[in-house]
């Protein structure tokens, strides 16, 4: 969508399915970082209701992109590639949607003043968005996880 030629069509940040899935596989991985064990492929799927072949796909772009490694052998499956409190939301976002997914739209450079300040509050809330993503690891998604886990339990208590 384009306002006074400001391309729109991006918001700050969109949550694909590709991401939030690969940040699902992600938050199973960092829960079991701790206990050095790994998870296969169909374990994370059960887990997190991920179809198989989409879950092997994401999973090889986490590992192109450093995120994850992968282990052989009969207890081989997938691991962190390093600690949970050091793998950033914003990672994960660049490695499955790509840098482009965070680099402002400058094809097409404002024509007017109206379109220049739209850009610069779009850029603006971009940026925000960003820093958000980038003060938020693994292991606070995990802590958070378990957080709401325990109050569901209180809950039915």
């Amino acid at each position: 969508m384009h306002i006074l030629g400001v391309n729109l069509k991006k918001t700050p940040v969109e949550l694909s399915n590709k991401s939030e899935y690969a940040l699902l596989a992600l938050l199973e991985l960092a829960s079991c970082y701790n206990s050095g064990e790994s998870l296969q492929i169909r374990q994370i799927a059960v887990l997190q209701d991920i179809p198989n072949r989409y879950l092997e796909q994401l999973l090889a772009t986490l590992r192109r992109g450093g995120l994850i490694k992968s282990i052989r052998g009969a207890k081989g499956g997938y691991v962190l590639a390093r600690d949970p409190r050091k793998i950033t939301v914003l990672d994960a976002f660049i490695c499955i949607e790509g840098a482009d997914a965070v680099m402002p739209d400058e094809d097409a450079p404002p024509q007017t003043v109206e379109s220049d300040v739209i850009y610069e509050v779009w850029h603006e809330a971009r940026q925000a968005a960003y820093s958000v993503l980038q003060n938020y690891t693994l292991q606070d998604l995990c802590e958070r996880r378990a957080t709401r886990r325990n109050m569901e339990l209180m809950y039915y208590i």
